[in-house]
């Protein structure tokens, strides 16, 4: 065993000494993290458009824009064209529009229909149409009550206008929150918390099939069949191995969380539970690492076709977008590989409060995929380093 920690020592001390190697470990994984976790921020609302037009002489219809606006993040549109793509774009979730007669129509007392073009999910249509009809409920009590005072003092409803809007606005309202706790969400959440975990699936798979190259170069430098002339087993060695790519694992795991939870804030979820399946994805990323330094028969092979696999691999199985949003069978394709399985027990830990319980199947699996990955790199790299 004593062997098998030289053999560790001295192939992490290598690992570290690569100056590329420690920016792919250290570096690229944080900036691709800040980055991921910048742009699936959640907006803090829905994305609304607005086609009114000039609202400088009318009033109400200036009003109700203020009120969409606390819908979501308001966008000036000048063309009902314009919106329209923009909603088959995806660029927004709706867009009002706000009739040209609204204030006429309003002060004489006749009803007003607004239009709204909604797109995406019916889910979010559905949600939509809730905020932007309970803005305009908003809007339309100030009007009504400024028409019931019109007409119990003979004045009228322009009149009344700012005393209602100032009573509106001093009357203590209710909120209403919704919890659902029979089900929870098949996504990770947005911004750091989606990155995070996403990242640390992703590249320790990367760097350890990448870090297979130092394994390739030993080999074809002759170190191991040197070391073998000294009483020293092929077991120790490949255990050895073994041991720095499982340390090396964790090392960069480990960090990742700590960047993710000391600078982003980032929740783990359960302890234990976080705790178990990074030490399970750590194994995987071990035999990934053990698997491609046996398999290749160069350094370069290994750093440049490991890292392709290991970027496919981490996009059939998730970590780029969510599988909940693919089709069914690109979904069920993506389970061949343990970065899905991986990433379903992080939705679990973070999304539902999971506990080790609730992700023992996907760590049952991920397990099943590490010891694969190691008994055939063991094979393999045993015959290589006896032949």
């Amino acid at each position: 065993m004593r062997t098998a920690f030289a053999v560790a020592g001295a192939s992490l001390r290598r690992i570290v000494r690569d100056r590329t190697a420690v920016f792919f470990i250290v570096v690229l994984p944080v900036v691709i993290m800040v980055v991921i976790g910048a742009v699936v921020q959640n907006p803090g609302g829905f994305r609304i458009g607005v086609l009114a037009g000039s609202t400088s002489s009318r009033p109400l219809a200036a009003s109700l824009v203020e009120e969409l606006a606390a819908v979501g993040p308001l966008h000036t549109m000048t063309a009902e064209s314009d919106a329209r793509t923009a909603l088959r774009r995806g660029e927004l979730d709706a867009v009002v529009l706000v009739p040209a007669g609204l204030d006429t129509a309003l002060l004489a007392g006749d009803p007003v229909g607004i239009p709204v073009l909604a797109g995406g999910a019916e889910s979010t249509q559905a949600a939509v149409r809730s905020a932007i009809a309970a803005a305009v409920a908003r809007h339309a009590e100030r009007i009504q009550a400024a028409a019931f005072a019109a007409r119990t003092t003979g004045s009228t409803t322009a009149q009344q206008l700012p005393t209602a809007t100032a009573l509106q606005r001093a009357t203590p309202r209710i909120g209403i929150s919704t919890e659902n706790v029979v089900t929870g969400s098949d996504y990770l959440p947005l911004g750091y918390s989606y990155s995070a975990p996403t990242m640390l699936v992703l590249f320790v798979f990367i760097n350890a099939l990448a870090g297979g190259a130092a394994i390739v170069q030993t080999r074809q430098l002759g170190i191991y069949q040197r070391a073998q002339a000294a009483p020293i087993r092929v077991r120790s060695v490949v255990l050895g191995e073994t041991l720095c790519y499982l340390i090396f694992s964790l090392l960069q795991s480990v960090l990742i969380v700590a960047v993710g939870a000391v600078l982003f804030g980032v929740s783990w979820g359960d302890p234990l539970a976080a705790v178990v399946l990074i030490g399970t994805w750590a194994v995987v990323g071990t035999g990934a690492g053990m698997l491609s330094g046996a398999v290749f028969k160069t350094p370069d092979q290994a750093s440049a076709i490991g890292p392709v696999i290991g970027i496919a691999f981490a996009m059939l199985g998730g970590c780029m977008w969510p599988l909940a949003i693919v089709p069914d069978a690109v979904r069920t394709l993506g389970h061949i590989t343990p970065h899905a399985w991986a990433v379903d027990a992080w939705i679990t830990v973070l999304s539902r409060d999971g506990g080790v319980a609730d992700i023992a199947g996907n760590l049952a699996v991920l397990a099943a995929f590490a010891l694969g990955m190691l008994t055939l790199a063991s094979a393999v790299l045993q015959r290589r380093l006896t032949s």
